[in-house]
């Protein structure tokens, strides 16, 4: 146990109810630490903190997670908020924002999930489509409420996503109304969903720096997240 690597995955921040109480509270799907541990890895959990934190937080790591959850405040990429954009959660956009950078500087492996990978593209620089299906003129991103649809997804050829999902195409769980707009500063796409909807982002150099649009926590494939645990081994 103690030679498995330890990934970081980052918290929703939220009113919860468990017993008698209703208070403030950080909260993970469980669906996320069980997916580490199947890919050979521990988690831990990452609460909001001051953004200062973050480089110290990113030292102690061996990667990092950032998990799905509200939309991203368009303010971070300099636009105005669309009726259908969610309520922001500054908090936590400034903590996992800070833990992306301090990542990212220290080639710290990591991957983000849905909105994690919708904020990577912000902190590199790129934008955010606030609401996909008026852009691709359907729902099925996000077909109801509450529950994970599931479509394909293309691999982009050449592409380290490609490299571990070899087939021509993958379905894959999805709930996201957003998606990524204009790329960011040294991400590539590396796959799509047939719309055209760019649904993995990398980073074009060194290290390993992956972004998905869907929910891997929700199936039951684990190649991307062994990939994660096998780059937090080698890095260390």
């Amino acid at each position: 146990m103690q030679d498995r690597p330890l990934i970081g995955v980052t918290t929703y921040l939220a009113t919860a109810r468990w017993g008698v109480w209703e208070e403030p509270a950080v909260l993970l799907p469980a669906a996320y630490p069980a997916l580490v541990r199947a890919a050979g890895g521990l988690a831990v959990m990452l609460p909001p903190d001051g953004p200062e934190a973050a480089p110290a937080v990113a030292a102690r790591l061996d990667a990092l997670v950032v998990s799905g959850g509200p939309d991203v405040d368009p303010a971070l990429y300099g636009a105005r908020r669309h009726p259908r954009t969610g309520p922001a959660v500054p908090e936590r956009d400034r903590w996992e924002a800070a833990l992306l950078r301090a990542a990212l500087a220290a080639g710290l492996p990591l991957l983000g999930i849905c909105r994690g990978m919708q904020l990577l593209n912000v902190v590199c620089g790129g934008t955010l489509l606030q609401h996909l299906p008026e852009a691709v003129g359907h729902e099925g991103h996000c077909p109801s409420t509450g529950a994970y649809a599931r479509h394909l997804v293309l691999p982009v050829p050449g592409t380290t996503v490609a490299g571990l999902l070899p087939e021509p195409a993958v379905e894959v769980p999805t709930y996201h109304h957003q998606a990524v707009d204009r790329l960011g500063a040294g991400l590539r796409v590396a796959a799509r969903a047939a719309d055209g909807t760019v649904e993995a982002l990398e980073g074009d150099g060194p290290g390993f720096v992956l972004g998905v649009q869907w929910h891997p926590e929700q199936g039951t494939d684990v190649r991307l997240v062994h990939a994660l645990v096998r780059a937090a081994a080698g890095s260390r």
